[in-house]
């Protein structure tokens, strides 16, 4: 792919609860607000304009989406480290949210969650390029093993500490 290839800018949502969608993105995954008022709210890491839009345009106090029917499957946020993804565990558990799954898939490592309307929302980590598996003719094999979570709490912690 050419170096101009387009890249995904934002993920916009429709939530039913504008603060309680801002606290998960916020003090969960990490992102900052950039904009916000009554209606709606940008997210953004690192100062960029948004790459995370919620709305309540269409979408102030309604239920969840039905399992099992068209639509977001899942965001995912990808961490620099280990250690980054770990503290976004420690931070979900402490703001009282749960894993739903967890997976090592050879190039990456990730945990699962739901966000407080029900959406999907997998934070990661990559591996280098270098350590991905491989099959015998050097075609992407990724896994779906179990992962070691613990390990990355642990590690995550120690980022605290330090």
């Amino acid at each position: 792919m050419s170096k101009s290839a387009p890249k995904l800018g934002h993920v916009h949502l429709q939530v039913s609860d504008l603060e309680r969608s801002i606290a998960f993105y916020r003090d969960v995954v990490g992102l900052e607000v950039q904009q916000s008022d009554d209606r709606a709210a940008f997210l953004s890491f690192g100062g960029y304009h948004h790459h995370l839009a919620l709305n309540t345009w269409r979408s102030k106090g309604a239920n969840p989406a039905p399992r099992g029917h068209p639509g977001l499957f899942h965001s995912a946020f990808l961490y620099p480290d280990r250690a980054s993804l770990g503290q976004a565990i420690i931070r979900a558990v402490d703001n009282g949210y749960q894993l739903d799954g967890a997976a090592d898939h050879g190039v990456s490592e990730a945990v699962y969650m739901s966000d407080p309307d029900g959406n999907g929302v997998e934070l990661y980590r990559d591996r280098a390029e270098t350590d991905w598996p491989r099959d015998a003719g050097g075609k992407l094999a990724m896994t779906n093993d179990p992962l070691d979570v613990d390990a990355l709490v642990r590690e995550g912690q120690k980022g605290l500490d330090a």
